[in-house]
């Protein structure tokens, strides 16, 4: 008689469904049991239709045949070119909204798609890491710390054009990194070019993802032609992408490297300098040295338009102490020092920005530089099971996002 253990030891699907890993599923029903009450407290709907549909307007655009909008929509950041107006932003995220509209018409679920963007880039952060050597407890962990404990929390609660934008970068980003390390060098190429169609200084990562690769080639002994070769097919894709961009924006606005943005009437008419040294002082004077709180009718009162970024984002405070920690014992690599060396350079960029973001929890641009801190983990020198101090700056993490999140929306 064929007992349990033998019929799962001779049933392939078995043994398939036995080995697999169903952590994720953990943290797919976690996140989703999350939102469920936090959107109820919060008395938004977790797949509602943001107020600022600036890519579903886009995307129902596209479907006449058409590249402007026809009209004005005031609350919304418009470009305005030759009469018209224009989405300002990059265009990637119109993409799953344009086939969305065929099922929801013009109310497109904003907000469900932030929550999955994220989620998303969480899980790919997990796969990262487990394929790095962590434990499930300790890839879990820091893969939640890479992306709901911070910044990004805050974006997922509603599906404003923004938002759209930021947590699909972080969710295509990360995946490009997940991919590359699992030596899929084309998935992680297209992942990429898309990224940099939602968050253009993403193009940064790029350097990262060919340091990783020809690290991987060097280890593997492959020759220089065969390392071209088979980064051939992931180039071409990233190419076919980037001319895409060229010809969209040049169709729009006579400029291949113009996506909109300094058409808006703050930057082109107003008198307002969109990027500029003259920026960066105000901004690490508010996102370095600021506090989260200030003291404003006789109490303490959440700043609204951001504070430090390191305790907005906790592992990127981290990612600072591993760096020191890896420098004091020797353990900093090259492929380390090109990750510090695009994060500062990374930072420097954004702090150059206007606004640094605006209305927000904490410093919404930061929420960029994350997957850099979920890459850092992955190389050696880290300890690969989770510790008690991890799990408190996680729950520190959790917990003040959460309250950073309410505290904006009510």
């Amino acid at each position: 008689m064929m007992t349990v253990n033998d019929f799962l030891k001779k049933n392939k699907i078995a043994r398939f469904l036995r080995g697999l890993d169903s952590t994720p599923l953990l943290l797919c029903w976690a996140t989703a049991v999350f939102y469920a009450f936090f959107c109820y407290y919060l008395g938004k709907s977790p797949t509602g239709h943001s107020g600022y549909y600036t890519y579903t307007l886009q995307a129902l655009a596209w479907r006449n045949g058409q590249v402007s909008l026809g009209r004005d929509y005031p609350w919304l950041e418009l470009a305005v070119f030759n009469g018209d107006w224009y989405v300002s932003f990059p265009p990637v995220p119109s993409v799953p909204l344009y086939f969305l509209t065929f099922i929801f018409g013009f109310s497109t679920p904003d907000n469900l798609l932030v929550k999955l963007y994220v989620l998303i880039g969480c899980l790919s952060v997990y796969h990262l890491l487990r394929k790095a050597g962590y434990d499930k407890p300790a890839a879990a962990a820091f893969a939640l710390l890479c992306s709901f404990a911070s910044c990004l929390l805050t974006l997922t609660t509603d599906g404003a054009v923004w938002y759209q934008a930021q947590t699909l970068a972080f969710c295509l980003t990360c995946g490009a990194l997940c991919a590359m390390w699992r030596k899929r060098p084309t998935l992680s190429l297209l992942l990429y070019a898309l990224a940099v169609g939602c968050r253009p200084f993403n193009a940064l990562y790029g350097l990262l993802l060919f340091a990783l690769y020809a690290d991987q080639c060097s280890q593997a002994g492959r020759t220089l032609r065969s390392s071209i070769l088979r980064l051939l097919p992931g180039l071409a894709l990233g190419f076919c992408v980037a001319c895409a961009y060229g010809w969209y924006n040049y169709i729009r606005f006579g400029n291949i490297f113009e996506f909109g943005h300094n058409y808006l009437p703050e930057f082109s008419t107003q008198g307002g300098i969109q990027f500029s040294l003259s920026h960066i002082p105000k901004n690490i004077k508010n996102f370095f040295f600021r506090m989260p709180f200030s003291l404003e009718e006789g109490g303490w009162t959440l700043q609204r338009f951001g504070f430090c970024f390191l305790i907005a984002n906790p592992v990127l405070l981290m990612l600072l102490i591993w760096i020191i920690s890896d420098l004091i014992h020797k353990r900093f690599t090259w492929l380390k020092g090109l990750i510090l060396g695009l994060f500062l350079l990374h930072l420097f960029l954004l702090l150059m920005h206007r606004t640094f973001g605006g209305l927000q929890f904490g410093a919404r641009y930061t929420c960029d530089l994350l997957p850099y801190a979920a890459l850092y983990l992955a190389l050696p020198g880290r300890r690969r099971s989770v510790h008690g101090g991890d799990i408190a700056a996680l729950l520190f993490a959790m917990i003040f996002s959460i309250f950073g999140a309410a505290s904006i929306l009510l």
